[in-house]
């Protein structure tokens, strides 16, 4: 699983999703886009993560993620999630590179 660079910093996070409110989007096949991470962080039950080699490539990796455990999407990478149980939650925390217009760009939104 890849590692987010000690020059990131978070400058976005989801809400609590749970399977009553998640978007449709996280179940199918999607992105990071450049120079973005994405941390899923799951606060309840677990999600099962996919990652493939490509936008319609084969599956890479398969990972479980319990209660308290997460997970990182790099950057353009291809994935999507799937609820394992009723009461899974969990966040998505967006990190990028701390001088980036990403970051300069959220951090002018918060102000």
């Amino acid at each position: 699983m890849a590692q987010i660079p000690s020059d990131y910093v978070n400058y976005k996070s989801t809400p609590v999703f749970t399977i009553n409110n998640i978007p449709k989007m996280f179940l199918h096949l999607h992105n990071t886009k450049a120079g973005v991470y994405g941390q899923i962080n799951v606060i309840s039950g677990e999600l099962k993560f996919y990652g493939f080699t490509e936008r319609r490539g084969e599956i890479e990796q398969t990972l479980v993620i319990p209660a308290g455990g997460i997970a990182v999407s790099p950057p353009k990478y291809w994935h999507k999630v799937e609820f394992l149980t009723d009461d899974t939650s969990f966040r998505v925390k967006f990190f990028a590179q701390k001088e980036s217009s990403i970051v300069k760009e959220n951090q002018s939104e918060r102000d």
